[in-house]
């Protein structure tokens, strides 16, 4: 049995070919380019063919599951875009599954992280912040598709008006761009000549500049926050971050154990178990293939 996987980003789409074991057999990846149906079209033709049994898509959103639809923030083209059934036009007969990135994102790694838990909470901590649920073996999607989707969690009520209309999400605090224009208003310098973004940033936090350490340990509050309140209302033990954000490795997860250690009220909430991903920027495309093969009826086979 052989899967397409498609993961729909904000500037590239990456697509692989997956059998039933999670093995890739071919991958690639295409920026977005000057039309992105084109690019996607000219992706799907490269990489579909005879013995196909599924496509899954991961994209960024907001997305619409029951209409197929999706609105990626960073692609202005696409504003309730019908991907599945543009896709479906390009493999006729074939059967399309559709979630959000991130929703991908925490569905590979429980597939194939080599996690063994049965609940999982996925987070993307990038340009912006997404997350995903897995529940008893099951992503939970939700009405619209977008359960999980924890960057829009209000964790400031008076904070920063956020994209999406509301004020004070979580993205308005840990997203990069977020932390970023934090430590510019603070009087943080970026040493580079280039525009300061969140990698000068991580390296003038491990330099122990204060301004940026600053920043990740507010970013690292809010998550905490955040955290804890998805994980008080869903029971979830495992917690698995990605994105680039989250790359800064112990700048961003040491305060962030330490807060969510400090504040646990809960003693269901005193053992989270937090981690980052281990398939890095393949999570998207092995959670959007285990989506096709749950449509399928194909069992999923997790990692050791």
């Amino acid at each position: 049995m052989t899967v397409l996987a498609l993961d729909i980003g904000g500037t590239k789409f990456a697509v692989a070919r997956v059998d039933a074991d999670g093995t890739f057999l071919d991958r690639a990846e295409h920026p977005i380019g000057q039309s992105p149906t084109a690019t996607l079209r000219g992706l799907v033709a490269d990489f579909a063919g005879p013995g196909l049994t599924g496509v899954g898509i991961g994209s960024a959103g907001p997305i619409d599951t029951a209409a197929g639809a999706v609105s990626p923030i960073n692609i202005p083209r696409w504003r309730d875009f019908p991907l599945v059934s543009t896709v479906r036009r390009f493999v006729p007969g074939v059967p399309v599954s559709l979630a959000g990135d991130a929703q991908c994102m925490a569905l590979g790694e429980w597939w194939r992280g080599g996690h063994t838990c049965s609940s999982l909470l996925g987070i993307v901590v990038s340009t912006g912040v997404g997350g995903g649920l897995i529940i008893d073996g099951r992503p939970w999607t939700g009405r619209t598709g977008n359960a999980g989707h924890i960057g829009h969690v209000i964790v400031d009520r008076d904070g920063e008006p956020c994209v999406c209309g509301a004020r004070g999400c979580l993205e308005t605090i840990a997203g990069g761009p977020s932390m970023v224009r934090w430590a510019l208003a603070k009087g943080w310098t970026s040493p580079g000549t280039g525009r300061p973004d969140a990698r000068a940033l991580a390296a003038a936090a491990r330099g122990n500049a204060p301004i940026p350490l600053a920043a990740f340990r507010r970013a690292a509050d809010a998550l905490a926050t955040a955290i804890l309140n998805a994980a008080a209302v869903l029971d979830v033990h495992d917690i698995v971050i990605g994105g680039g954000v989250a790359a800064a490795g112990g700048l961003l997860l040491d305060p962030l154990r330490d807060a969510i250690a400090a504040r646990a009220g809960m003693s269901y909430l005193r053992d989270l178990h937090l981690s980052v991903t281990t398939l890095d920027r393949d999570a998207g495309l092995y959670g959007a293939a285990a989506l096709a093969l749950i449509e399928s009826g194909e069992p999923l086979r997790r990692a050791s």
